[in-house]
């Protein structure tokens, strides 16, 4: 059995992890990463770039079927399109492959070594890891704990046939006739709306009284109104009970008790993300949880001295950005630097029609905090890039303190402000009050504008509304 010493183990080679051992070799820390699939996670291979990938394909295709429509208003018409999903899904593949080599070569270049295989603790410094080649021990100084996270399954709907996580939904060869989503999350109204661009007829189940319940009604409203415009059928108060004993339907309990019998080629259960604790050794180790997650201090510290936990395994906010800022934060700590977790926010984008970009608090979350605020909003309505792309649905919102207009959070719902959430995050982090966003001076004609002209808003004195 072949042993290895290092300074560093990380567990997990995804965002957080990658990068984590990425900026640990760039520090000369003598570096090992441990990946049981491919480098790159759930993010890259079966989350957020593949599905960014097939919204995309889904948004080109809807796109042209309206001009071949006659509907256009800018008097472009085509042929009736057509869609090959096994060449879309190849060309997404194709991305993924490219930017799977990627972080492979990065990692090389770092000098950090990988392991291919399966890793199990056998105390906190070390770890057993089956590979291709035989058993390999690896004992380090320090390690980082990167395993991520995976789909929830229900105990009526558990996967296999017809019933299909967000991963298999992403390596459809065909876009099914009918198709069930269960859940309204951000994860499947992303999904959902793409098939349904795609020609699927979409029919979305979702528990709550609201979709996207994370949100507030207010962004919520431009999404639920472009479900409809798509033909997207939504049963809130509803819940999922199981599939008819054919197979070919879902049976639902509505919101008034009754039961529905939907028929559906595909049901995708889209009710969540849970932490990847099983499988690799975690009762070999003495870690405080919680809740169902690592529990770890503002260095990403667990329990145990010199192990520390990064991304979906710590909780909420699951999100890649997140698991990437802990992993470079903790490298730092292990070459010596002293860094501490002190973000003011983490922006979050729903990559739906149209997205949705929250970044801080909300008008709600900052009153509930007791604070007295002000609250600007300027709808894309009045924006003249918005108007020039047929993109006029949605609104920049500025939401601020009452006595000193320090800025505490910044909401978007509109098409293509996922770009702005960057600017949104910086404001916070920077510290900027009102005044500082509305005199600063915005290039025209951009989206961007709407930033500008909230901020105004919230002084009283918008220009454009």
């Amino acid at each position: 059995m072949k042993e290895i010493a290092c300074k560093l183990l990380v567990i997990g080679a995804g965002p957080g992890g990658y990068i984590c051992a990425i900026r640990a070799g760039q520090l000369g820390v003598d570096t090992v990463i441990v990946e049981a699939a491919k480098a790159g996670g759930t993010c890259l291979n079966i989350g957020c770039i593949p599905s960014k990938a097939l919204i995309h394909a889904a948004e080109e295709f809807e796109r042209v079927s309206h001009m071949a429509g006659a509907k256009s208003p800018l008097g472009i018409s085509v042929e009736a399109p057509k869609l090959d999903l096994a060449k879309t899904v190849a060309w997404k593949d194709g991305i993924v492959g490219r930017l799977n080599s990627g972080v492979l070569g990065l990692l090389r270049k770092a000098k950090v070594k990988i392991v291919h295989g399966k890793a199990r603790f056998r105390d906190g410094k070390t770890v057993e890891v089956e590979t291709e080649t035989g058993s390999q021990v690896i004992r380090a100084e320090t390690v980082v704990i990167a395993t991520g996270s995976e789909p929830v399954e229900l105990p009526s709907l558990p996967f296999g046939g017809p019933v299909i996580s967000s991963s298999e939904a992403l390596s459809l060869k065909a876009v099914p006739k009918k198709l069930i989503v269960v859940g309204g999350g951000y994860i499947g109204l992303e999904l959902g709306t793409a098939f349904a661009k795609m020609g699927s007829e979409v029919t979305v189940v979702e528990a709550t009284e609201q979709l996207l319940p994370q949100y507030d009604a207010e962004l919520v409203k431009p999404v639920a109104k472009r479900l409809g415009e798509l033909g997207v059928r939504v049963l809130t108060g509803a819940k999922a009970k199981r599939l008819s004993d054919e197979g070919l339907a879902l049976l639902v309990e509505s919101a008034n008790g009754e039961e529905q019998r939907l028929a559906a080629d595909r049901v995708l259960v889209t009710v969540g993300r849970k932490p990847c604790t099983e499988g690799w050794g975690l009762e070999e180790l003495d870690l405080d949880r919680a809740g169902r997650f690592l529990r770890i201090d503002e260095r990403c510290r667990t329990s145990m001295r010199g192990v520390h936990a990064i991304g979906d395994i710590t909780g909420e906010p699951m999100l890649a950005h997140r698991a990437m800022a802990q992993g470079e934060m903790v490298a730092e700590i292990v070459a010596g630097k002293k860094r501490v977790w002190d973000k003011h926010c983490i922006p979050a984008v729903c990559f739906t029609d149209p997205e949705i970009v929250t970044a801080g608090l909300s008008p709600d979350e900052a009153r509930a905090q007791g604070f007295e605020i002000r609250v600007g909003l300027f709808p894309f309505t009045a924006n003249g890039r918005a108007m020039t792309m047929l993109s006029e649905d949605g609104f920049v919102r500025v939401v601020a303190r009452a006595d000193t207009n320090l800025v505490l959070g910044i909401q978007a719902v509109g098409a293509g402000v996922s770009e702005l959430s960057s600017t949104f995050a910086l404001a916070i982090e920077m510290g900027a009050r009102l005044e500082d966003i509305a005199a600063t001076i915005h290039a025209h004609p951009t989206r961007s504008e709407g930033f500008q002209e909230a901020a105004m808003k919230a002084l009283g004195h918008a220009l454009h509304i």
